[in-house]
């Protein structure tokens, strides 16, 4: 291979002078040929913590064999991560979106400090995809997200089952709803294999976006983690990222305002988590690509949705992988216009050239993507709401409900906790509109996601009766009447810090309003009572966050 192939690492490869730098490398395989070779990191999430990560070393090996095949010198490191679905409910839940951070810098940290030419990010849990992508922004040198692939549904009594499913249960249970045979067996066959949680959900809403956004191969993001293709796309993704670094096409080339675009108008059409919404402002971040929370309220409206997948739908990633995948949906799409077909992909093609033998309608034969004149809604299902209780934004996701509309009583909690224990003692009544406070980026810290409450209320039977907002997250698993990402947070004096029990509060995704139904002079009253809280952490990873993270309106970033 010759010499320009290995720009950034011939900086410690090359020449007498950096003889050390060589013998050091001799020591891990490099032999005389192989100086001249370009070093590619592997990024390795591997991790026995969780089914969504458990599946990655084999994919990994695969990588390095087919990036040696290639023709490039791959290293692998590792990045942590953390498991949303074990950590939910807890004090741990607070170092999830932490983690995204966390993995950026890792990434970063590994490839520049060793001044590698590409770098291979292999990853599982939600926050990987992200966490990865922003560090390949940040360093702008060829790269490639190989998601590890989704999980194949469990099954109780003839019911497909997700990781919400176990969530749902609980409220179900405690509710009376559900045997104890039931419970159980839920709990016991909810994840049958390795792979991300099934439904479109945070981890599989990233990865699909990800092919919308050029960084993933086309049909790559729905494959069941065990399945002999998703090594085989790993070994793809190899082979295209060695080309890539030939032809010094970077991430930057790829991560415009226009595949931003895609990606979210990817997200909306096939249903995805709210916590894309958030992801994508740090992405765009990280791109230097001017992009705000309102312009994903201006896709939404142009973009129907058009797949009937959980958790608000039918069916799981699987079945969309079946059916056609992101690739189908794409086509569909930029037919109707509503995606620019000139976006550049990391294949070096555009993202029309990618799609030319897709057809461009789904297969009569399936329901999980719905024809472009049938979708299932006829816009798009995140919703940017504002109002005097959320100046800089909130985000609703209005799939699944008969009136994304409610007026009603607050119940105010300072905590997830306090709520999950008013909802589980059955004090939560049909027309509530609960307010989960100093859960943000800085209140928390970390933002934490509510699945726990949420799916309690849904497992009571109050999904349609019920409001929910918070100034922190919620689960990709999550849906019903709520309202997350509540900007500015209470910690920072936002106006969800004023509200009081028994205040009226309007949400409505009609009218993208979310109303605090108090005089402006009460609220001036009760602001200039007001005393910001103490900090719950002041050492450590989550102190450091709290001082450096942006409000949720920009993606709670860190640089």
């Amino acid at each position: 291979m010759s010499e320009p192939l290995n720009r950034r690492s011939r900086l410690i490869t090359q020449g007498i002078e950096r003889s050390p730098n060589r013998a050091m490398l001799r020591a891990v395989g490099f032999t005389d040929a192989d100086f001249d070779k370009p070093i590619v990191g592997v990024a390795n999430g591997h991790s026995t913590m969780n089914p969504c990560n458990a599946g990655i070393q084999p994919l990994a090996d695969r990588a390095v064999a087919a990036l040696r095949e290639a023709g490039a010198m791959p290293q692998t490191f590792g990045v942590p991560t953390v498991t949303d679905g074990i950590s939910m409910g807890t004090e741990g839940m607070k170092y999830s979106l932490v983690s995204r951070e966390v993995i950026a810098d890792s990434i970063e940290t590994a490839v520049s400090s060793q001044c590698m030419d590409g770098v291979l990010a292999i990853g599982g849990c939600d926050k990987n995809m992200p966490g990865a992508m922003i560090a390949m922004l940040r360093m702008n040198v060829p790269a490639i997200f190989c998601y590890a692939g989704t999980i194949k549904p469990g099954c109780w009594k003839g019911q497909a089952l997700t990781i919400v499913s176990s969530f749902e249960a609980v409220g179900a249970f405690q509710a009376g709803k559900m045997s104890k045979e039931d419970f159980e067996g839920i709990e016991k066959n909810a994840c049958p294999t390795t792979g991300a949680c099934g439904g479109m959900y945070t981890a599989n809403t990233m990865s699909s976006s990800f092919e919308a956004l050029g960084m993933s191969l086309l049909g790559s993001s729905q494959m069941a983690c065990p399945d002999p293709e998703k090594a085989d796309s790993v070994a793809e993704s190899a082979r295209v990222l060695v080309e890539a670094i030939r032809r010094d096409l970077k991430p930057r080339d790829i991560v415009t305002r226009k595949a931003i675009e895609n990606a979210i108008a990817l997200i909306m059409a096939t249903g995805g988590s709210t916590n894309a919404v958030l992801h994508y402002l740090a992405i765009a971040h990280a791109a230097q690509v001017p992009f705000a929370i309102d312009d994903i309220e201006a896709i939404r409206r142009r973009v129907p949705v058009l797949c009937d997948l959980k958790p608000s739908g039918k069916y799981v990633a699987t079945d969309f992988h079946r059916a056609g995948g992101v690739p189908q949906v794409l086509k569909m799409l930029l037919k109707a216009g509503l995606i620019h077909g000139d976006a550049l992909t990391i294949t070096g093609q555009t993202l029309a050239e990618a799609l030319a033998n897709v057809p461009d309608t789904p297969r009569a034969d399936q329901d999980v993507i719905r024809p472009f004149d049938r979708p299932l809604y006829s816009q798009g299902h995140l919703a940017i709401l504002k109002g005097n209780l959320a100046p800089e934004g909130a985000v609703a996701k209005i799939t699944g409900l008969k009136n994304p509309a409610i007026t009603g009583p607050a119940r105010v909690f300072n905590s997830e906790d306090e709520c999950m224990a008013a909802i589980m003692a059955d004090k939560i009544k049909p027309g509530d509109v609960l307010v989960i406070r100093y859960e943000g980026p800085k209140g928390g810290p970390g933002m934490r996601e509510m699945l726990a409450p949420t799916s309690a209320i849904i497992g009571k039977g109050l999904g349609e009766s019920v409001g929910l907002i918070t100034d922190g997250r919620f689960s990709g698993g999550t849906w019903g009447m709520v309202v997350g990402h509540v900007a500015p947070e209470a910690f920072v004096g936002g106006p969800i810090a004023l509200v009081e029990d028994g205040d009226s509060i309007t949400i409505d995704a009609h009218r993208q309003l979310i109303q605090l139904n108090v005089d402006d002079a009460e609220l001036a009253r009760r602001r200039a009572a007001w005393k910001p809280p103490a900090p719950r952490y002041t050492r450590g990873v989550l102190a450091k966050f709290a001082r450096l993270v942006s409000s949720a309106s920009k993606g709670a970033v860190t640089d």
